[in-house]
This record gives structure tokens, sequence and C-alpha cells, in this order.
């Protein structure tokens, strides 16, 4: 999946694994200008908004005065959903409702951040249960699809369920936790990763792959919720964490002092599959590694040197040992043999073109977004 002529950006060390990166006459990448030329200059404007922000947070608690909860939060367990619901607690005030989907793959650090952190807060937590056939279903499904999304299912499982729980209880206010700091490089689409849920392609390779009906699996599609959720429904999403000073490692100790909770190894490993999938699928699979977004983010964030990334991802996270047993857990836990995983890994690998799907108009939208100013982020 690697260019033929290889490059690596001279500033970050996102490269031409990414089949569409450009480079500049110096060297540097098209994710580096974009953050320096778009994204800095609003976040610096951000962080001096003080007023700003308070403003937005006194709207979310009066409108919410006489309510249970004034906003919620969907909490993984990782740093980013563990972070914001800390200082909107403690910081903020606010009154937040924590929202978790249990989609089955949960790990033992992910679950007790979550029971310290709602113990610490003395905050409601509502747990949702995705109907585990049903997504075992589904995520074979898009393992058998060869393609690189596989995280789709578990997210299409977090964001739905969360938007239907708002719209239920009229919930305007959902904060999350994406931010400039630790995000500020989104992989591009070819990594796996789509601006929103495709529900065409998610029924069309279901239809083709999967046995048994999705009776009770959510899908809210990109368009209900960027669209009728937000200008009909009035739902607004905020990000707080754009407005602060968050700084990961910082973050990470702050938390532990604070309730005990346990940081991770790396980005996206509160879940045992994404765990799974982002550090030996997709890699070994696919040639694309993450962690050159993840890592990319810090260097432009100045919270890591470009040496040690580059030193750094010259290894995977976890050893080999490590991941051949979870090669086994995962495919015991989805019903397979270790052999019909094996064989599904060896198979000839597919695109998202290679099915139904409505990604040119969600790529459509992502740009729109992009040219109002409304995503700072690089979608490509």
């Amino acid at each position: 999946m690697i260019d033929k002529q290889y490059r690596i950006c001279k500033n970050c060390i996102m490269d031409s694994s990414d089949s569409r990166i450009e480079f500049d006459e110096n060297g540097r990448c098209i994710y580096c200008n974009n953050f320096y030329n778009i994204i800095l200059p609003k976040w610096n404007k951000n962080l001096k908004d003080e007023k700003g922000l308070f403003k937005t947070i006194e709207k979310i608690k009066k409108e919410g005065k006489h309510k249970n909860f004034d906003c919620i939060i969907g909490l993984s367990g990782g740093l980013d959903s563990s972070y914001l619901t800390y200082i909107a607690k403690v910081k903020f005030g606010l009154r937040p409702l924590l929202f978790h989907v249990d989609a089955g793959w949960n790990t033992d650090i992910a679950v007790g951040n979550i029971e310290k952190l709602v113990d610490g807060l003395q905050l409601d937590l509502y747990t949702e249960v995705i109907n585990w056939e049903e997504m075992k279903d589904l995520q074979v499904a898009f393992l058998k699809s060869q393609i690189p999304h596989q995280d789709i299912p578990q997210d299409t499982a977090f964001f739905s369920e969360l938007y239907k729980f708002a719209r239920k209880h009229k919930v305007k206010y959902v904060l999350t936790g994406s931010n400039y700091s630790t995000e500020c490089i989104r992989e591009p689409d070819e990594w796996g990763v789509t601006p929103g849920i495709d529900k065409t392609l998610i029924t069309d390779i279901h239809s083709i792959y999967g046995e048994r009906p999705l009776k009770t699996f959510p899908i809210i599609d990109v368009f209900v919720s960027k669209i009728y959720y937000k200008y009909f429904l009035g739902m607004q999403v905020f990000n707080p964490l754009n407005f602060i000073t968050y700084v990961k490692s910082d973050a990470e100790v702050e938390l532990n002092k604070f309730c005990g909770w346990k940081k991770f190894k790396h980005k996206h490993h509160e879940s045992r599959f994404t765990r799974f999938f982002e550090d030996y699928w997709l890699p070994n699979k696919f040639g694309f590694d993450k962690r050159r977004a993840h890592f990319s983010s810090l260097i432009l964030t100045s919270q890591m040197t470009r040496e040690d990334a580059i030193e750094r991802i010259k290894s995977p996270e976890l050893d080999d040992h490590f991941l051949k047993k979870e090669f086994e857990y995962v495919s015991h836990k989805l019903g397979l043999t270790v052999s019909e995983l094996n064989s599904i890994f060896e198979s000839d690998n597919k695109n998202v073109g290679d099915y139904k799907n409505k990604q040119l108009f969600v790529n459509f939208g992502s740009k729109m977004m992009q040219l109002f100013g409304l995503e700072k982020r690089l979608y490509k």
C-alpha cells in the first residue's frame, strides 16, 4: 500500500502510506500546513476566548436548570472522554449524564476508569448494552468484506446509541472529547476512518456477509445526525477540550491523582477490538499505521519529538506474543476458529468503493464543512 517512491514528512511522521499525501517544496506535508495555517490560528483564538467559553457553559447550565442533568457525555474510559468528564464537573460545574455503550470489547482498565470517575465525581452513569449476537454478526461481516474500516460497527453503535438517547430524553447539548491537542491530524479515509456513519455501506456489507437480521442494532445515518438532529431538533455538539490547555501527560497525572485513573499504552486501547485492529490487523494486512497520525498530532502540539516518534514507530506497541494471544481471543469471541480468521486476514484486500455507499456525498459534506469553517481538520 506504500508508494514505490517512499516519502515521509520532514516535520512530522506522516508518509506515503497515505496514497494522496502531498508535500511542499520544503518537504512538509499537507497535514502540517493545514495545522499551522488553519487549525492553530483558530485554536489560539479559542484559548484566549475565556469569556466565550464560560458564556457557552452558562448557557448550558441555564437551559438545563430544571432538569436532572444539563448535558450528556459519551464515556469510554479513555483519556479524552475521561478528562472531559472531569473538567465538566470539577472546573465548569456542569451536571452531565454519563453515557456508556458496552459493545462487548471493554478492557478491564477502561471499566475500572469508568467506575472510578463515576464514584469520584458522584455522577449518574447510564450504560446501554448492545445485543452481542448482532454485534458479532456485523463485525464478522465487516471482516469478510476485506475493507480497512473495521471499527465502523463499534463506532456506529457508540454514536447511534448516544444520539438516540439524547433525542429520547430531549438532551440538547452533547459534549465530546474531540480535540486539536491530540487529534489535530485526522487519519485519511483509506486508513479505515470515515467522517460519519454511512448506513448504505453498513447495510450492503451486512446483506452480503451477515447471517442474522440486525433487529436492535442502532444505525443513525450521518445525514440524520448532522442535519436532522442539529437543524431540526436543535441538538448541539460542543468540544470543550479545544478551549482549554489540554496536555496529554498532564491530564493523565491529574486524573490519576483525582481518582486512581489508569493510563493506557496507546490511544484507543480502551477497546480490546480497536486495540487489536489498530495494532495488528490494519498495519499487517493493509500497511496502515494509525500511530503516524497520533504521534504526528503530538509532534505538532509539542508533546512529542519527531525523533522519539520515529524510534517508537519502529516497533509495535504490543509484542508478538501478546498479539498472537489477542488474535486467538478475537477469533474465539467472534465465533471463528483461528484458521478461519487467518484465512480472512490472508484474503485479498478491498475498499469501500467495492460496496454500495454514499461516501461521495459524505465527503462532499465534509468539504463543505471545511469550506465554511465548521471543521478545521483535513479530510481526505
